[in-house]
Order: C-alpha cells, then sequence, then structure tokens
C-alpha cells in the first residue's frame, strides 16, 4: 500500500495549522512514522519542534478503528487521569485539506521495541523481567480509569460485549475463510458455547503489546501508550486476553517469535502475567482460558482477513501468500491450548 505524500499537500495543510494551531510555527517537512492498514502517523518538523498527525490509510470507508474524530476524543478525555497518551491539540474533519480527516497531537519521547531492534541485544534477562511487570502493571492501571467521570463510558455498550465480538469475530472468519481449517472451526463453535461470568465494564485499550508502549532510554520507565484506534468500554478480561494472545514464550512455536519479543528471556510468562494481573487488580480470572483462546481467535481471524483480500488480488504483496500458514499455526495453537487446559 502506497502511503500518501503529505509533502506535496503541505500548503494546504501549512494554511489550515496557521488559522487553527498557529503555535505550530512553520512546518518544514513531514516524515511517515508508520503504515500499513492502521491509521497512519506522520512526524511533522517544524520551527518549533516535532509534531505527530494522524489520519486513515487510503480508501479506508468510514468507521470506528478508522474514526480520528473519535481517537481524537479518546485521548482528549484519557490525557487529564493518564497521562501516558499524547496530548491532542486539534482535529479536522474537513478531509478537503489532506484527503482525509486527521488530527495534531504531540510527540512523546520514547522508545519502541520491536522485533529485530538492535537495542534487544543489550537487554539483560533482568531488565526484561522489569519491563514486562512494568506492562502489566501499566494495564492494570488502564482499567483502573474512572471510565465514568471521565466521559469515556459513552465510547461503547458494554452490556453484551463478549457476546457480540464472539460473534462478530466468527462471521468475519467465516466471510472470509478461504480454506477449511478445521482447528479455525472447533474454535469458533467452542467460543460460541461458553459463557463467562461478567467483569464491571473499563477503558479496553484493545491492541496492548511491547511495541504500542514507549520506554524511556534506561528502558526503566513506561513514556507512553501508542495506537488507540481500538480503544473502547467493555469487560477488561477481553483486554487482558488480548495481550496475553501478542505474548509469545520461548516453548511456542518458533514461528511467532518475528511477531514479539515476550519470548526473549527474562519476561514473564503468560500465566506469571495472569497471576500478576489478578493480584493487582483483584479480578476473578478463573474465565482466563475463554479470554487467552478468543485473542488467538481473532488475532487469526485479523491475518486471515489480510490473507483473503490478497488472494483476491485486492492487494498485490506477495508477502501476503504466506500468511495462511500462520493462520494454521495460531488456529492448532488455540485447540493446543484446549487440549492443555492452560494458557502456558
Amino acid at each position: 500500500m502506497s502511503l500518501p505524500n503529505l509533502n506535496q499537500q503541505l500548503p494546504a495543510l501549512q494554511e489550515w495549522l496557521d488559522i487553527q494551531l498557529p503555535s505550530v510555527g512553520t512546518v518544514q517537512n513531514i516524515h511517515p512514522v508508520t503504515g500499513g492498514y492502521s491509521n497512519l502517523t506522520f512526524r511533522l518538523n517544524t520551527t518549533t519542534g516535532n509534531y505527530m498527525l494522524r489520519m486513515p490509510p487510503p480508501g479506508s470507508a468510514v468507521k470506528t478503528a478508522h474514526d480520528m474524530g473519535r481517537e481524537f476524543r479518546v485521548l482528549s478525555a484519557l490525557r487529564p487521569s493518564y497521562p501516558l497518551v499524547p496530548r491532542a491539540y486539534v482535529y479536522c474533519e474537513d478531509a478537503a485539506v489532506l484527503g482525509a480527516p486527521f488530527y495534531i497531537m504531540e510527540e512523546l519521547q520514547g522508545m519502541v521495541l520491536r522485533p529485530g531492534n538492535e537495542v534487544l541485544k543489550n537487554i539483560s534477562a533482568e531488565k526484561f523481567h522489569t519491563m514486562s511487570m512494568q506492562l502489566i502493571n501499566n494495564l492494570v492501571e488502564l482499567h483502573a480509569i474512572d471510565i465514568n467521570a471521565t466521559g469515556l463510558s459513552q465510547l461503547g455498550k458494554p452490556e453484551g460485549y463478549v457476546l457480540r465480538q464472539v460473534k462478530g469475530w466468527t462471521e468475519r472468519y467465516f466471510q472470509s475463510a478461504t480454506d477449511e481449517l478445521h482447528d479455525m472451526e472447533m474454535l469458533a463453535d467452542w467460543l460460541r458455547k461458553q459463557t463467562p461470568r461478567a467483569q464491571e465494564a473499563t477503558l479496553l485499550h484493545n491492541d496492548y503489546k511491547y511495541d504500542n508502549v514507549l520506554f524511556d532510554n534506561n528502558l526503566s520507565t513506561i513514556t507512553g501508550v501508542l495506537d488507540w484506534e481500538m480503544a473502547t468500554v467493555g469487560n477488561p478480561l477481553m483486554d487482558l486476553g488480548a495481550a496475553l494472545a501478542y505474548w509469545f514464550e520461548a516453548n511456542d512455536n518458533k514461528a511467532f517469535r518475528s511477531y514479539n519479543i515476550t519470548w526473549l528471556p527474562g519476561n514473564l510468562n503468560r500465566r506469571d502475567c495472569a497471576d500478576l494481573y489478578a493480584e493487582k487488580s483483584g479480578r476473578d480470572l478463573g474465565d482466563l482460558l475463554f479470554y487467552y483462546v478468543f485473542g488467538l481467535f481473532k488475532n487469526a481471524v485479523i491475518v486471515q482477513q489480510i490473507y483473503y483480500r490478497w488472494k483476491k488480488g485486492l492487494h498485490p504483496d506477495n508477502r501476503f501468500e504466506t500468511l495462511l500458514e500462520l493462520v494454521k499455526l495460531l488456529g492448532r495453537h488455540g485447540i493446543a491450548t484446549l487440549e492443555k487446559n492452560s494458557i502456558s
């Protein structure tokens, strides 16, 4: 997918900023920071410092995950009580300026850790142990935010959230299925038959993992949490399950290692993460197997949808040809989890 060249649209952006946010000064250049099918982030280098611009990917329909106004409101409501989100300065709903709605926010300082980063070679097991504990403790803090006092309770409909998620993601799987995958079908059937106990609604990040978190240069403090495009309110254990579904361990299939760094020595394992979350939050994790398996299933469906679009010729990138194998691996991992009756 080709990214829009915002430098070509700089005059229109500058004219809009001069009126709506003159404190930015003169924009000297614009660089893409992220790309793909999620919302896009660009760094604005200006005469007064750096700012970040967020906009939907090219061709996206207006829906919750790509609703820039919604994302702007989430950050604005969160910032007073949760300073790990960037300040959101101004929102533009006029698509005539850049071709799509966008908003401007501050650039948080910190380091994002992803597979393949050179810095990973220098992180000790002891440091990873501390960092992984910080990740879980921060998720507990996120789930402790008062959604009523912040107005975030208006983000979604907590009643029936889990049921809707299972129904929705199951339907998405069968709508995008390209091959007969028995493991995925078995997981869908198992999930439909479960009725986990209700939990008090909290704010959900919905994509909480290492590469959506910033650490300071010493890797001692979390300085920011990024990518709030899928934030909503609902059962907090859905958020925990989603985080654990990304949390691959050293004894998991080695193919998963390119998707996270949680398998590196020193990181908590999934069971330790769950125990720490339970201790700090006081929540009952008796149904955690359901939430973890749902997280795996959801991740597999996301990959399946991308593979489906590639197979239909909607995306020319032939790297997507191998994604079906990842769907199979996630399905098999989910079934193995059920057979073991254990998340770790």
